[in-house]
């Protein structure tokens, strides 16, 4: 029989060991149906964000998650504002069910029970600066020595190769060199910052979706794999045409930035509401409904909007228009019922925490989501943006304290018991934070 199919019939049979297991922080799932990554195990060497955005969506998908913490703090985002009951929002939003397991990684030791530990997982995921998991005796030529078909997924800002792949980055950096930043403001004034952690939490989302594909690819192989995933990479591939249209026209046209308005189209941006902003986006297709919407028909003889080139040359004359048309209604929900009637595309611009108020769309579909936590109470995070038609439902999930798992994770995977352990967190090769009071 070849090899590889060996590894994968190996493979197989530890997927049917893993799957016997239910793991606390996997309760709730739907009783019947098991979650895509049931059998899963990772081991999350994440901080921050980047690296934690992709390591909640496995845990949300049913995989084991432990995540490896410094002692005796964890994560640095665990005391992020604002907190209840010392819980961090952040940190519980972005770490919820999965298991925490405190080492030491300057000891020897505690290099050595993750080296333990490896042949039993089937994921790594870090976000550290490139070289920095080498140096410790973690690479992924040493992960690949221990376990053949582990899969390791490094996140970082320009890469594991290059010139730069050393600099420091987060992600309003990445913002700047991917150009994103450059399109974001008012052409007159300075570039802007997008108000999310877009960079780091796309990233995040694109080694999500790289990681499910390498799974695949080792069912099939036998073969691990090591996933490079830059986050300037990923925001220099959101642009649309600011690349190739200069580049294209020989620069001719140039990517700049437009404020409120699309620079393709008109009219197609953001304008003033009676209350706040509403975004209202009519193409060719949709110009005679906006027409019929403003109860102004002869805006479609007027030469001035006759189509797009020329809306172009007139959009102020039209973003007034239409904004003083706006100021006859009340509030901007008359507004948008007016323009939906006439299926011309529009919507508010909201708050993010308001979005569950602006229509029960978001609260059914789990856009929005309502969990609780037992130290921090109930809150609202955003909600698992996949929909799968035949997976279970989420699981009610719970962030953990540092080091909370030390001894489930231990006995899961290397079959210590909890004299072993507690030994281990005595020697200071394990940290446990004591609870709270």
């Amino acid at each position: 029989m070849p090899r590889s199919w060996c590894k994968v019939s190996l493979h197989r049979r530890r997927l049917g060991i893993y799957a016997q297991k239910v793991d606390e922080t996997q309760q709730g799932h739907q009783p019947g149906v098991t979650p895509y990554l049931e059998g899963v195990t990772v081991l999350d060497f994440t901080q921050y964000l980047a690296g934690p955005s992709c390591t909640r969506l496995l845990v949300e998908m049913g995989a084991d998650v432990i995540k490896v913490e410094y002692p005796p703090y964890g994560d640095p985002v665990r005391p992020s504002p604002p907190r209840r009951n010392g819980r961090s929002a952040y940190h519980v939003q972005q770490n919820r069910g999965k298991r925490s397991l405190s080492v030491d990684l300057t000891r020897p030791e505690g290099i050595a029970l993750i080296e333990d530990l490896v042949p039993h997982v089937d994921i790594v995921v870090e976000n550290y600066s490139p070289g920095v998991m080498e140096r410790r005796g973690l690479g992924y030529q040493r992960l690949k020595e221990l376990n053949p078909l582990v899969i390791m997924a490094s996140i970082s800002g320009f890469g594991q190769t290059g010139p730069l792949s050393e600099k420091t980055a987060f992600d309003f950096i990445a913002q700047a060199y991917s150009g994103l930043m450059h399109m974001t403001g008012e052409p007159d004034g300075p570039p802007m910052l997008i108000g999310a952690g877009i960079a780091d939490t796309s990233t995040g989302v694109h080694a999500f979706a790289a990681l499910g594909y390498a799974l695949y690819r080792r069912d099939r192989t036998g073969e691990g794999s090591h996933l490079d995933i830059g986050m300037v990479d990923v925001m220099y591939h959101m642009q649309e045409s600011a690349v190739s249209g200069p580049s294209l026209s020989e620069g001719e046209v140039v990517g700049m930035r437009t404020g409120r308005h699309y620079a393709p189209a008109s009219p197609a941006g953001i304008f003033k509401g009676p209350e706040g902003w509403i975004v209202v986006f009519a193409l060719e297709n949709q110009i005679a409904n906006l027409w019929a919407a403003l109860d102004m028909p002869e805006l479609a003889d007027d030469p001035r909007f006759a189509n797009n080139r020329t809306r172009l040359e007139h959009r102020d004359a039209l973003t007034a228009i239409l904004e003083d048309w706006m100021t006859t209604f009340d509030n901007d929900q008359d507004v948008i019922s007016k323009l939906e009637q006439h299926r011309v595309p529009c919507g508010p611009v909201v708050e993010p925490v308001k979005l569950a108020e602006t229509h029960p769309h978001f609260l059914e579909r789990g856009t929005v989501r309502e969990v609780t936590d037992p130290l921090a109470g109930s809150m609202l995070i955003p909600g698992f943006p996949l929909k799968f038609s035949d997976a279970p439902d989420l699981p009610e999930l719970v962030a953990a304290e540092v080091g909370e798992h030390n001894e489930t994770v231990l006995a899961d995977l290397l079959g210590l018991d909890s004299r072993s352990v507690a030994a281990l967190e005595e020697e200071g090769i394990l940290y446990r934070r004591p609870p709270r009071e």
